[in-house]
């Protein structure tokens, strides 16, 4: 029986659904939207949730340390933490949404669009490049001459 079992489950093997879903939650972060089927979209989503939250609540350290454990890209770590936190500062849960996208062509699949809800607006500072700085050019030094090469000369010469 599965009473109290209300976990989503996936239907391949464990550690392929955790890495794909790792996979998914990781271009989720990095895009703000991915369409896929219901089925893992609803496994997908209090993912969604606990790392956003995970970076809100948890110090700064400690935060990025627990979120790149799940996430497979360094710029999502970075987003959650300059973007997502300052966006979502005051929703506690909630941060996506699930539209209808149709049916799959292959095999029926039902697809739904999961997306980002809107928050705050963030302005992120810019960041400055610096003009390269260049390096003045020493003068290059004259290499000496090599010596030319001494050859005996075998040839006589008839006079």
């Amino acid at each position: 029986m599965r009473h109290r079992n209300h976990s989503h489950r996936l239907s391949q093997k464990p550690s392929h659904a955790k890495m794909m879903l790792r996979s998914m939650l990781t271009s989720f972060l990095l895009h703000e939207q991915i369409r896929t089927t219901k089925k893992r979209a609803t496994v997908l989503n209090p993912m969604i949730d606990e790392i956003i939250t995970i970076g809100k609540t948890d110090r700064a350290d400690t935060a990025i340390r627990r979120i790149n454990e799940v996430v497979t890209h360094p710029n999502a770590c970075r987003k959650i933490m300059e973007v997502f936190v300052k966006r979502y500062e005051g929703r506690n849960s909630g941060f996506t949404t699930m539209k209808a996208a149709g049916m799959r062509e292959g095999d029926g699949a039902e697809l739904v669009d999961l997306s980002l809800v809107e928050g705050k607006e963030v302005i992120l500072p810019e960041v400055v490049k610096a003009a390269p700085v260049k390096k003045p050019k020493a003068p290059k030094a004259e290499k000496p001459k090599k010596a030319a090469k001494k050859t005996s000369d075998t040839s006589v010469t008839n006079q």
